[in-house]
């Protein structure tokens, strides 16, 4: 039976803060004021609070590398330091080489994968126990033990009308899971207005972050911080990146008062936590029908905060697209942190979205 590899006291490296704000006058940094909506509020590099040390980046790709099978895993660990610190995913095709994504693109490896390999990396990532994994391998998708994530491609077995299992795998994804805390402490006192929590949106193009900024905001909306009380947050995970579930019990930290409803679509997951959780926030990722936005205004429509993701690059790409354009008129959500990818590291900047 294979283990993930433990290694314990990492010692930590100090971080660095990089803050700029752009205000176009004397403005109150908390309150009302008299900023200029659709400017940003705050940027900030994530060289600072948040940012993982190089002993802490490297355990996270070994332990992800545990799941390869044999020799495709000897090769990933063979790897030197700057791939293990920057890799984003592991990649395996059938009949192509081994590859790991970086942030300029894919990196062959070499060994070629073949299709039996893709097998032991499922037998590998649910322990032997396919069956205790039927509904996430039914979506394409196996949840692993640490909070990494495989995707899966191959023929669906269809029945009336919806997948019911993956056979004969073609490719294979593992996303190497580096949950950042910290990132969202510097964001969440931005997002109340009178001591009042604002709904917001996360956005930036697919790649850019979202999902690590939700966990951590998530994480700090409910744990609470200086003058601000933890909040009951419903995280509706339809996809299972966010809290990563396995066996009932969170992988990433998402904080004490978050209660996680996963693998359930936010167009039903939604409705489902206002009437059986009493929550002060639901939190959702990517935002994506108009199922989704009728369930959204519903749940602020009784009074209850939003915290949810998109795809864009900004408030402008939001207006160029109908379903996004229907979400800004109708005022549901009104604060936007946008993900901006620089040389130096992430950078946030919190925008008011016009009424």
């Amino acid at each position: 039976m294979e283990s993930f590899l433990s290694i314990s006291n990492i010692a930590q490296v100090r971080s660095h803060v990089k803050l700029t704000f752009h205000f176009s006058g004397p403005v109150p940094l908390f309150g009302r004021g008299s900023h200029i909506r659709g400017q940003p509020l705050i940027e900030y590099s994530v060289l600072r609070k948040g940012a993982r040390s190089v002993g802490e980046e490297e355990r996270r790709y070994e332990e992800a590398a545990r799941v390869l099978p044999g020799q495709l895993r000897a090769l990933a660990l063979a790897q030197p330091p700057e791939v293990r610190r920057l890799a984003e995913e592991f990649r395996l095709r059938a009949g192509r080489p081994l590859a790991v994504l970086l942030p300029e693109g894919e990196r062959t490896l070499g060994d070629t994968v073949d299709q039996e390999d893709l097998e032991a990396l499922c037998d590998l990532a649910t322990d032997y126990s396919r069956y205790a994994a039927e509904e996430t391998l039914r979506q394409g998708y196996l949840s692993v033990r640490g909070g990494f994530r495989v995707g899966l491609c191959g023929t669906a077995v269809m029945k009336d009308g919806a997948n019911t299992t993956l056979r004969d795998l073609s490719s294979a994804a593992v996303r190497i899971a580096r949950q950042q805390r910290g990132i969202g402490e510097d964001i969440v006192p931005r997002l109340f207005r009178d001591g009042r929590y604002q709904n917001t949106l996360l956005l930036s193009p697919p790649g850019g972050g979202k999902t690590t900024l939700l966990r951590d905001l998530v994480r700090c909306l409910s744990a609470g911080g200086p003058g601000r009380p933890g909040l009951r947050v419903s995280l509706i995970d339809e996809r299972g990146e966010v809290a990563v579930m396995v066996r009932g019990r969170p992988e990433m930290d998402v904080g004490p008062r978050t209660d996680v409803l996963d693998a359930c679509p936010k167009a039903l997951g939604i409705p489902m936590a206002l009437r059986a959780m009493n929550p002060q926030v639901i939190a959702v990722d990517e935002i994506t029908a108009e199922a989704d936005l009728r369930a959204a205004a519903q749940a602020a429509g009784c009074g209850v905060g939003l915290l949810a993701t998109v795809h864009a690059a900004g408030v402008e790409e939001l207006r160029q697209r109908p379903l996004y354009r229907q979400l800004l008129a109708e005022g549901v959500f009104r604060l936007a942190v946008r993900i901006v990818r620089a040389p130096e590291g992430r950078t946030y900047e919190v925008e008011e979205l016009p009424c």
